[in-house]
Parts: structure tokens; sequence; C-alpha cells
């Protein structure tokens, strides 16, 4: 796909409009043009000619506003249709799948390749001005000298054939350094992510910033500088061309009588206003090309998130909160590549059930697959072999997104946005207000019509706000990935005497990963995970940990 074709898929009929608007401009610049050399040929000024002057102007300057409007606006409205596209794709692809890519590479699609294209987008509509300026010059020059044509026209295909030469080496080079700006891009990320950590380690600083960070700059700049170097040589070579032109018709072809002198000026006006749209042609070549190396990857990321994005099947509320009687794992496993590890991490088969009323910790050491495991709980990871039942109704891919809404989560890396207080239920501030009390969060939160005043706040507060979100929104599972990690003696108890006994009060199913052995007689199961397997499923009392 190319940015054409983009903008035609977009409206066809708009693009049309907006090439013949563009068309008549430059067929109005020519035209001024003609009229300028007829009164540098010691025409008499008449009114007619000066009428004629005055109508090209505000005719070019009519068509010229109205080609750069249509096509703005229809470029703009593709590149967010785009967006929404990309975006749509993204959250419709399954999460591992997401997580294989990697943040930063959907990250720099979202971001860089569409301001590339973006960039594209507002030089196209002089672009194609330039262009019907180009053919209506070379039309006047026919009607002057057909043999002063014939030679602008060699030249304009030598100086294509030289392009397409230059360009395609060009453009591999755009393309090296568009896979480089992924690293890149990954590194910038860890300049906001990990500055704690730069700060408080000088050695660790010193290597990042001077061997990964600048390493992956210098060759994204190197692969860029070339290409961009290339296109300037054929730049240049495309001008000294057109004065070379220029030579031949003031001293060359009158010598033969293939030219002649007295509308000379009219060949060296034309072929001198010619240069500039050229040049401006010439100019935007490397932008196009890196568009066209954008698009090639936003199309690469849409076909790779395409083959996996399940069809969305949407359904009401009152489908969605159903009861949960059972919750069913049968033979469940999954398996995957952890970062800088050569042999596969594999959980499960995994057999567990979960029932309504029920309060269960999952508990284990790090890396025993304790989130994985949660992840298939709640339908984000589709597990490769075993099957996943709610009431007796097999999960298949079809209901994949009814399963998805049956559950509330705070997970370790949880992400709190602003005004999803609450998302489609009905309750009063009064009641967010009091939790908001129990919370200690009353002095910084204040809500107003379902939405918070702010979410700037600590780490151990913005956990609190999460699981107050979750909480409100009464769903049938309940679903904590270690919330009291971090929390103060206080909100652990809070949590863990308060919150969870309320859900199984309400008839909620209440699964929380933790390490806080303390509270285990408060639940009514404990599994234990080791490397990925199931080694104990246990009442509270039991001494498994």
């Amino acid at each position: 796909m190319n940015l054409i074709t983009l903008l035609l898929r977009a409206s066809w009929k708009v693009v049309a409009s907006a090439m013949f608007a563009g068309l008549l401009s430059g067929v109005s610049t020519a035209y001024l043009i003609a009229v300028i050399n007829t009164k540098v040929n010691h025409t008499p000024l008449t009114a007619k000619l000066a009428w004629i002057f005055i109508v090209l102007c505000f005719l070019r300057f009519i068509t010229n506003i109205m080609s750069k409007f249509l096509l703005i606006h229809l470029a703009e409205k593709s590149l967010l249709e785009l967006r929404l596209l990309l975006s749509d794709r993204i959250l419709a692809s399954p999460l591992a799948h997401l997580e294989q890519l990697g943040s930063h590479r959907l990250l720099a699609t979202l971001t860089d390749d569409v301001i590339s294209i973006s960039h594209t987008v507002y030089i196209i509509p002089t672009l194609c001005i330039d262009i019907a300026i180009v053919i209506s010059c070379l039309c006047y020059l026919f009607w002057l000298s057909p043999a002063v044509f014939c030679l602008m026209l060699i030249s304009l295909f030598f100086g294509i054939f030289s392009y397409q030469l230059l360009s395609s080496q060009a453009t591999s080079f755009f393309k090296l350094a568009r896979q480089q700006e992924d690293r890149l891009f990954n590194h910038l990320r860890s300049i906001t992510e990990g500055t704690k950590e730069l700060k408080l380690h000088q050695q660790r600083y010193q290597t990042f910033l001077f061997k990964e960070l600048q390493e992956s700059a210098q060759i994204y700049c190197r692969q860029n500088v070339a290409g961009m170097t290339i296109f300037a040589i054929a730049a240049s070579w495309g001008n000294t061309l057109f004065f070379f032109v220029l030579a031949l018709v003031l001293f060359a072809l009158p010598n033969f009588n293939l030219a002649a002198t007295q509308v000379s000026s009219g060949y060296a006006l034309t072929i001198l206003y010619l240069i500039s749209p050229l040049d401006y042609i010439m100019s935007s070549l490397p932008v196009f090309s890196k568009a066209t190396v954008a698009l090639a990857n936003i199309e690469s990321l849409k076909l790779s998130l395409s083959k996996l994005s399940s069809k969305k099947h949407w359904i009401t509320l009152a489908q969605t909160y159903s009861s949960c009687q059972r919750l069913e794992l049968l033979g469940v496993t999954h398996t995957y590549y952890k970062e800088q590890e050569e042999t596969a991490f594999t959980l499960g088969s995994i057999d567990l059930t979960f029932s309504a009323g029920e309060i269960v910790f999952i508990v284990g050491d790090n890396g025993s697959g304790k989130s994985t495991l949660i992840k298939l709980i709640t339908g984000l990871y589709v597990p490769e072999t075993g099957k996943i039942s709610l009431n007796g109704k097999l999960i298949t891919p079809e209901n994949q997104e009814w399963y998805c809404q049956h559950f509330s989560v705070v997970f370790s890396d949880f992400y709190l946005f602003d005004n999803f207080l609450n998302l489609g239920k009905a309750i009063s501030d009064t009641q967010i207000s009091n939790y908001l009390i129990k919370l200690q969060l009353d002095k910084k939160v204040k809500i107003k019509n379902g939405v918070l005043s702010t979410t700037a706040l600590s780490q151990g507060q913005r956990k609190r706000l999460a699981l107050l979100t979750a909480y409100l929104e009464d769903r049938p599972i309940y679903v904590f990935d270690e919330w009291a990690s971090d929390q103060d003696p206080l909100f652990k108890n809070i949590f863990y005497t308060q919150i969870l006994p309320e859900l199984k009060q309400r008839g909620k199913t209440a699964i929380a990963v933790t390490h806080d052995d303390q509270y285990f007689h408060l639940s009514d199961r404990i599994v234990k995970l080791d490397y990925g397997q199931v080694v104990a499923v246990a009442p509270p009392f039991s001494k498994i940990c």
C-alpha cells in the first residue's frame, strides 16, 4: 500500500477534485508565464492583457487553496482512521503476541511511523500543484518550440532514470534506519522508566549512555544521513542538468535554427521557472521514501495483528455480569520463552476449579508462573492445550470477549484510567466517597459525577484507587495480583479482613496472588505453584508453604 492508495481508499472523488483543482492551478501558472513573456517581448499592455493577468492570478489563488484544503482534510481523516484501525487491531490481538512484539515497536508504529506519513501528507497538495505546473510549462514549451520541448523531455527522462538508480539505494538505507529505530525507541523508553537506577549507578549510567544508547543513535543517524545524502546528490544533479539544457537552448540551438531567438526570453523564463517546482519535487522524494517505509512497516504490523486478531463479539451488560457458579480449568497449558533464556517455560498442565463465594490464595516463588496462571484464568492468554469452562459453558474464540467481561482484575503492573471509574454502573458519589474515606484517599481524591479528580498519587495510593475501581465494578470474579505486596500493615489488614470477606459475602469469587502467610487462614483454599506446576491444593490450615 502506498500513500496515494491510502487516499484513494478514503475517497477517490475528493482526490480527483483536488487533482483537478491542482491541474487548473498549474495551467493558470503556465498561462501567467506566457502573459509575462508576451509583455517582456515588448508587447503593448492592453486592458485585455491586464484583465487576463488578474483573472489568472485569482484563478491560481482559488484553485491552489482548494486543492490543498481538499487533500489535507482527506489526508488527516485517513490518518485518523489509520490510527484507530491500528489501535483496534492491537487491542483485538492476543496479549501473548503483543508481549512478543514489545511495547516499543507498537509505540514506534503508532507515533513515529504515523508522523512520517503525516509529514508527507502536508506536502502532497503542493506536490500535485508543482507537477501540474511542470506539465503545463512543458506544453507551453511545445507551443513555443517542439525542438526545445523534446530537449526538455529527454533531459527529464534522463534525470528520472538517474534518480531511479540512486533512490533504490537510498530507500534501503531508510529501511535499515527504521529497523534501528525500534531499538533506539526502546533505549529512549529506558531513560524515563529507569532514571532512578541510572542516577544511582554511575557505571550503569556510563554504559547505557555512551555504549548502548549512543551506538543505537549513531547507527540510526548514519543510515538516515546516507539516504538523505544520496537524495541530495540526485537533486543537485537535476538542477545542474537543467542549467545545461538552458545553455543549449540559448547558445546552441539558435545556431542550428532549432529555436527562434526572438522568443529566447520565453524559453529562459519557462525553464528557469521549472527549476523551483522540480527542486521541490526532488526534495520531497526522501520524505516520500520514508513514508513508503513507514507504510510498509504499518502494513506488516497490521498483517501480523490481523492473523491473530479475534473477532469482537460485543455484548450487553446484562449478558456480561452473569453469575459465576463454577469456573474450571482442565488440562490447561501455556508455553513461552522468557527474555534472555534459551529454554521455554511451560505452565501446566493445570486442573483447577473455582466456585462462587470462595476466597482462593495462589502462592509460590517468583517465576513459578503465578502471573501467567492469572492471565490464563482471566482469558488474556489462550491455553495451548486443555479447556476452560464457565458454568459448564466451554470458552472458545467466539465467546472469549464474553468470558473476559466476568473478571475485575488489579494486576501488579496495573494501569489506572482517569475516567474509567464505575464504567457502566450507577453508584452514587456518596457511596464512592465512603470507600475513599476507608482507604484514606478522601483528602487527595474527590469524586464528581463518577469522575475522579486526580490519579496523581503515590504508587501505594494509586493501587488503593485501582482496588476501589475494581471493587465497584461488581463483576462475578475478582482477581488481585499481589495487591498487598507494597501496602502498609493497615491497608493489608483492610484488604484481607474487610475487602475479601465482603466480596465473599456478596457471592463473588475472589482469587488473590499473595505472599502474606499471616492471612492464609482467611482463605477457603490455597493453591501452590512451583515452576509451572501445581504442587499443592489445600485448605488454609495446611502447612504447604
